[in-house]
């Protein structure tokens, strides 16, 4: 078995879930410290987070992850126990190992072949690595990028871990993300029976009409990375659960996916104008997740595109699809960001899997990356 399978397994035995960490991290910079890394660990809030850095001087490129892991679900519908970790007919099975401790395990042990084959390298490799991704994200990449703000520390170039991948390993990279805008909407009207609606509002009537317009809105056409920008509505309540009582309020929940081509304010803006237009009596709790970023061309997306042509023989697509990452965090301080993991066909399912084998051309991808970028 590989040392990248090996340390993977390791990892996915230790039942981080979010926002828990059980030793992971510890095991990672036991791993980074031996092959030169200096390690600082960061706690905000009840968070683990560390970063790690190699090297005095130049170019900084960092591998950003996460060891926390989403909840299993009932684990008797799985086909082996989440955190007992094996690999069966070529795919290692368990919590993680596609999302994400198989990037980790891979990032880790291409970063001590290198360290071992270019002790004297050029610029300088980190790691920024949280357990706070899968959790409201408040208190991990978040709160170390405003620590290295604070220190005036730049990263220049930014690998994420995240399952980029279709159908093979490094089909697909991302090159950006969409942008998140979430709000929850309340429509105010006047509760009333149903058999007395003159005496009543019902807001569910009254805010129909814009909801359907703000469905039918083209908020943008999109660009030659993204897609046009999406309006959701993901919940709607309203009513006491009577049948005869007109509710008083409806509260509608509702989320933006959008492109570079516009901003949230816009969105705001516009969305606000059109329930305006309706004359409805509102309230709303507005709430950016992330801003959308795109890293179109440069040396991360050329080493990356290289790297996976010189391991697989094959090319790869550049993608801005999916939710989003915790490169909206790093993205915004100038850093070239992209993310490079395995396939995320079952991530946050279950019976979680990645074929063993794509872990171990996953490190040669990040290895390579590093010869092209790193090098002397």
């Amino acid at each position: 078995m590989s040392p990248t399978l090996e340390l993977a397994i390791d990892l996915i035995k230790r039942r981080s879930v979010t926002p828990e960490d059980e030793g992971c991290q510890a095991l990672m910079m036991e791993r980074l410290s031996a092959a030169g890394f200096h390690c600082e660990a960061l706690r905000f809030g009840e968070v683990d987070n560390f970063w790690a850095v190699r090297g005095d001087s130049g170019p900084l490129l960092c591998f950003a992850g996460h060891t926390d892991v989403v909840p299993t679900g009932p684990e008797g519908q799985w086909q082996t126990p989440p955190f007992e970790p094996e690999i069966s007919d070529g795919m290692l099975r368990g919590r993680g190992a596609a999302d994400m401790k198989g990037s980790l395990a891979a990032m880790v042990t291409a970063c001590e072949r290198f360290a071992a084959t270019h002790p004297d390298h050029n610029g300088r490799i980190a790691f920024l690595i949280t357990s706070d991704e899968e959790a409201p994200a408040k208190n991990g990449t978040v709160k170390v990028v405003e620590w290295l703000e604070a220190r005036n520390e730049k990263i220049d170039w930014c690998v994420v871990g995240e399952p980029s991948s279709t159908t093979r390993v490094g089909d697909v990279i991302k090159n950006g993300r969409r942008g998140s805008l979430g709000a929850v909407m309340t429509v105010r009207g006047v509760q009333g029976h149903v058999a007395y609606p003159h005496l009543a509002k019902n807001p569910i009537h009254l805010a129909a009409p814009a909801l359907a317009e703000l469905a039918a809105e083209q908020w943008d056409e999109g660009n030659d990375f993204f897609p046009a920008t999406s309006f959701q509505i993901s919940n709607i309540n309203g009513g006491t659960g009577a049948t005869n009582v007109i509710p008083g309020e409806l509260q509608v929940v509702f989320n933006f996916r959008f492109s570079t081509e516009l901003t949230a304010e816009i969105l705001q803006q516009r969305t606000e104008a059109i329930l305006d237009k309706h004359e409805l009596d509102y309230h709303i709790d507005w709430q950016l997740s992330g801003q959308p970023f795109l890293t179109a061309e440069g040396p991360l997306v050329e080493a990356a595109q290289q790297a996976i042509r010189r391991v697989t023989g094959e090319d790869t697509e550049l993608s801005t699809a999916g939710g989003t990452s915790d490169g909206r965090f790093i993205a915004p301080t100038g850093a070239q960001v992209v993310e490079l993991g395995p396939v995320n066909a079952t991530i946050h399912k279950v019976d979680e899997c990645v074929m063993a084998e794509d872990l171990n051309l996953l490190s040669q991808m990040y290895e390579t990356m590093m010869e092209q970028l790193l090098a002397t």
